[in-house]
């Protein structure tokens, strides 16, 4: 059979749950969906453990075919999605260790995961798989916020200091991290400076509209070259009249047109993991956050199967 099942095959109602109705397992997988419902890393709005379940339901919306890329994404990296993480919601370190062995297993067995979270502390856990099978990696992390905030409440680990954490635990190479799309207030004047100071490639709003998508991709690609790159995307970095459903939303963002023609433009980077972070599904009640977040998913299947057809023969056994 072939999956993810189309409308015109079966009514989207009729499902088991997964992400478009793909199976758990199958012959030759090469990307992965698996849910990371923690959420008690979060600083203020709590309830993206329900986001893996509500994106999954979002993506019944969507068809099999990319028209853009051209691609069959599900069917031509054979995807499957083996369900949620059973994280420890009081324990985020015991939560760490259940993700990022997930996560390891996949990319040791050469599958791309994309994760569904959760909130952005998730993304620590699949760093810290990502190096253990690849060495450091470039980061390419849309957001309205760095995430580079050191403590809070003196605690160090939490959705506001994942990146600052993955840089000590040298999980990245500073000099190839993008961060995009930061804008809003602040607590004080020095907070955007740290991830200058970590090394990282920081481009505001302003900074992203001023240049032009074309102009960022082009950069980013430049600098990233052929590295292995994890691509982490806040559903804050859309505007909140697009995405409500977040825990930290920030006005002045981007439509989710841009969303979609800037992660679209990211073409022939050497991805190795993709997650989606900070949907609430509580504070989305027409569903277009968690609408817009499956689709994102379908752009990230589609720039892996993109790769998958570029690749020599050889490679694409290998996966190299």
């Amino acid at each position: 059979m072939q999956y993810p099942l189309s409308p015109d095959v079966q009514p989207e109602f009729c499902t088991t749950g997964s992400f478009m109705r793909l199976p758990a397992k199958r012959e030759g997988a090469r990307l992965a969906i698996v849910g990371m419902p923690f959420d008690t890393a979060a600083s203020f709005r709590v309830g993206a453990r329900f986001a893996p379940q509500a994106i999954r339901q979002g993506s019944m919306l969507l068809f099999p075919y990319h028209p853009v890329h051209k691609v069959y994404p599900f069917e031509e990296t054979k995807a499957i999605d083996i369900g949620d993480v059973s994280v420890i919601p009081h324990n985020i370190h015991r939560s760490y260790e259940l993700m990022e062995a997930s996560a390891l297993e996949l990319m040791q067995a050469g599958i791309v995961p994309v994760g569904l979270g959760g909130d952005h502390s998730v993304t620590l856990a699949a760093l810290r798989a990502a190096a253990k099978v690849h060495g450091p990696v470039a980061l390419v992390h849309f957001d309205s916020h760095t995430d580079t905030w050191d403590t809070y409440y003196d605690e160090k680990y939490w959705h506001g200091s994942t990146f600052i954490r993955a840089h000590e635990e040298g999980l990245v190479v500073p000099s190839k991290v993008f961060q995009i799309g930061i804008r809003g207030t602040l607590n004080h004047p020095g907070d955007l400076e740290a991830s200058y100071d970590l090394g990282f490639n920081v481009i505001t709003s302003g900074e992203l509209r001023a240049a032009g998508i074309p102009e960022v991709v082009r950069r980013v690609k430049e600098t990233v070259g052929g590295m292995p790159v994890f691509l982490t995307f806040d559903i804050d970095f859309v505007d909140p009249a697009y995405a409500p459903g977040t825990g930290t939303p920030e006005v002045g963002g981007f439509t989710s047109h841009e969303t979609l023609e800037l992660v679209r433009s990211l073409t022939g980077l050497n991805y190795i993991g993709f997650d989606l972070v900070e949907v609430l599904p509580g504070y989305d009640p027409a569903q277009t956050t968690s609408l817009l977040a499956a689709t994102l998913i379908h752009e990230f299947a589609s720039l892996v199967a993109l790769n998958l057809k570029t690749a020599s023969p050889q490679e694409s056994i290998t996966g190299a």
